[in-house]
């Protein structure tokens, strides 16, 4: 396959990686799996402008894109977008899409993983045309990370500090807010003060990560008005793996859902795998199954065929 790596020189881990002998390791592990691979490593600034660039080349099979969860967001997208094959190197804080497709979440170990990896159509999301690998937020998580991004923090610690002073910010001010759904035929209107709409359902992990992105619909889940116990109990089920059993949340499966939010606000904020934007009033969010084409693990007997072929 001809691929092309761009890795984000100011993500995560890559920010205290000798990035010369990493894209060396890249180079060689790849053309050793018999690939073509082009390495980039770039500042966050410049990330999405190349790799656009490089996806515009009509040679160019795949993409391998390093960084943290923004990073992976705007490749997946990217690489939906061209046809191409995404592989993913997890150099972020929490490497969500990574952990849904069972990536190793070292850098070095995971370049063997992929170039020795199987192809796989997975799942990727949108909201007004605008796609996500994760998830669509509004309400709480929203609020957490408006708190959390006007603090200072410069690593992967001072991020994770920054999140909990965040979440302790809005247990005290949860929001509460109106909305309207239809969610194939399944109506509402209430107040809230969650709403998340994620690629495939969340499994039991704290980080609501999806273990399968291949189920072909949305999580869509509603939390009733929170006081600061209620977002605190919201917070210690989630911890727990037991979001679903919050007598607060209601949750559902969906291949569609219409948000509409009745009640003008100012500066309203939704989240889209990680980063905060204007939302608009009326938000339409699609699965688009199978879609996106990665890079996933070999199955154990497919390995132990290979090596015994080979006479390893």
């Amino acid at each position: 396959m001809n691929l092309v790596a761009v890795f984000n020189r100011d993500g995560g881990t890559f920010k205290t990686t000798d990035m010369d002998a990493y894209c060396a390791r890249a180079a060689k592990t790849f053309k050793d799996a018999g690939h073509r691979i082009e390495c980039h490593v770039v500042a966050g600034k410049d990330v999405v402008a190349t790799m656009q660039r490089v996806a515009a080349n009509a040679d160019v099979e795949g993409l391998i894109a390093g960084g943290g969860d923004g990073t992976i967001s705007a490749a997946a997208d990217i690489a939906w977008r061209n046809g191409l094959t995404l592989g993913i190197v997890p150099a972020g804080t929490m490497n969500l899409f990574a952990r849904s497709l069972k990536l190793p979440l070292d850098i070095w170990g995971v370049l063997d993983v992929l170039a020795r990896g199987n192809v796989e159509n997975v799942d990727i999301a949108s909201a007004n045309g605008r796609s996500f690998i994760h998830q669509f937020s509004a309400g709480l998580h929203a609020r957490m990370v408006r708190y959390r991004n006007s603090m200072t923090f410069g690593s992967r610690l001072g991020k994770i500090r920054a999140s909990t002073r965040a979440v302790l910010g809005v247990m005290f001010n949860p929001p509460e807010f109106e909305v309207e759904f239809n969610a194939e035929g399944k109506v509402g209107h209430r107040k809230v003060s969650a709403i998340s709409v994620s690629n495939n359902e969340f499994g039991q992990d704290p980080l609501l990560v999806a273990p399968d992105v291949t189920g072909g619909h949305l999580g869509f889940y509603i939390a009733d008005p929170l006081t600061p116990a209620g977002v605190a109990q919201l917070a210690y089920d989630i911890l727990r793996g037991r979001l679903k059993e919050n007598a607060a949340v209601t949750a559902m499966t969906t291949t569609e859902v219409e948000l509409h939010f009745p009640r003008e606000r100012h500066d309203v904020r939704c989240v889209i795998d990680g980063e905060l934007l204007p939302m608009d009033r009326d938000v339409k969010l699609r699965i688009h199954a199978g879609e996106l084409k990665v890079l996933v693990p070999r199955e154990p007997d497919e390995l132990k065929q290979e090596e015994a072929g080979s006479g390893i």
